[in-house]
């Protein structure tokens, strides 16, 4: 009797377990269905073009469709939100980027604490933004915007991917060092602020590189500056804004997060996948077409670049002394 409950009990434990996700079968054919990738911005924008180059590589790798889902809104906080309260069995993942360590002392009222409730899974790029202008502003280098912005006060407007962006606390710490005056409008996404960018009726915006260079390229828009330190591979030509304003930086990464308790062997799994990705030749040709630098890390190194780049930000935002309730 005592033999039959001690084989009903680990019958039960492990029924529970399997029902968690966390028993050994579960990573051992990991993914056996699509898996979720929840991008916090509109199509067409850097963070999804990255997203969609990574994800069909892992799409090909697993045999399994990676779907990349753009819930768009509040500078990424409703991606990750969604993701944080989705299941911990690694068929839910999010797309980390600056915003979601700005967002940690830029917004005052978050319903999650973006390091304690998720599970860092791999770092996947580092890349730069382009301070970008309208092809037909009378502007070409970055001084002589600072210039233009000086002599049209209360006329200059600065576009945003949204609130809590890097693309945004850009352009909050270009005016913090360089005194301009500069209203913000935010978007949902870079992609969709093109047009008014274009058009003139916004003057200026930070964007990821991958964006703006095509723009650039296309010749809607010119690029001033980059926000690295120093001048970027992908784009030698274009000079580093710290060349113009002293201190300026402002140096982006890419990487995905899974929901707090996904189970490390499925996170294992995932960061070698990507460990392999930015190995293949193919793929990294084409992150640096869009001016990425490979980065790949274990999830302990990728944590420890959340946390360090969340508290990076957090004095940012205090210096320029902006935040949204």
């Amino acid at each position: 009797m005592i033999r039959f409950f001690r084989a009903a009990l680990a019958g039960l434990v492990c029924l529970l377990s399997l029902a968690a996700g966390i028993g050994p079968s579960s990573a051992a054919d990991y993914p056996n269905r699509p898996v979720r990738w929840l991008i916090g911005f509109a199509p067409g924008g850097a963070v999804d073009i990255v997203a969609r180059i990574v994800g069909q590589w892992l799409s090909e790798h697993f045999g399994q469709p990676f779907v990349v889902e753009n819930r768009a809104g509040s500078g990424g906080n409703l991606a990750a939100a969604a993701a944080i309260n989705s299941p911990p069995d690694g068929y839910t993942l999010l797309f980390v980027a600056p915003n979601n360590a700005i967002s940690a002392s830029l917004y005052r009222k978050l319903p999650y604490d973006f390091i304690r409730d998720t599970t860092p899974v791999a770092s996947i790029m580092q890349l730069t933004n382009m301070m970008v202008v309208p092809a037909s502003l009378p502007v070409k280098t970055v001084q002589e915007f600072i210039d233009y912005c000086r002599a049209n006060p209360g006329k200059v407007s600065y576009a945003s991917s949204g609130n809590g962006t890097s693309v945004h606390m850009s352009a909050e710490l270009f005016k913090a060092l360089t005194h301009v005056d500069m209203a913000h409008v935010p978007y949902r996404g870079s992609a969709i602020a093109y047009p008014d960018l274009i058009s003139n009726k916004v003057q200026v915006l930070f964007d990821n590189l991958p964006g703006a260079l095509e723009q650039v390229r296309a010749g809607t828009m010119r690029g001033l500056g980059v926000t690295s330190p120093q001048r970027w591979p992908g784009v030698p030509d274009v000079p580093a804004i710290a060349e113009t304003v002293p201190g300026f930086e402002s140096v982006g990464f890419y990487g995905i997060s899974a929901p707090k308790g996904t189970p490390p062997e499925i996170v294992d799994i995932l960061n070698k996948a990507v460990g392999e990705a930015l190995r293949d030749p193919r793929l990294v040709t084409r992150l640096a077409e869009i001016g990425g630098i490979p980065k790949p890390m274990t999830p302990a190194e990728f944590g420890k670049l959340v946390a360090d780049e969340t508290e990076k930000w957090r004095k940012v935002v205090e210096f320029a002394g902006v935040s949204v309730d």
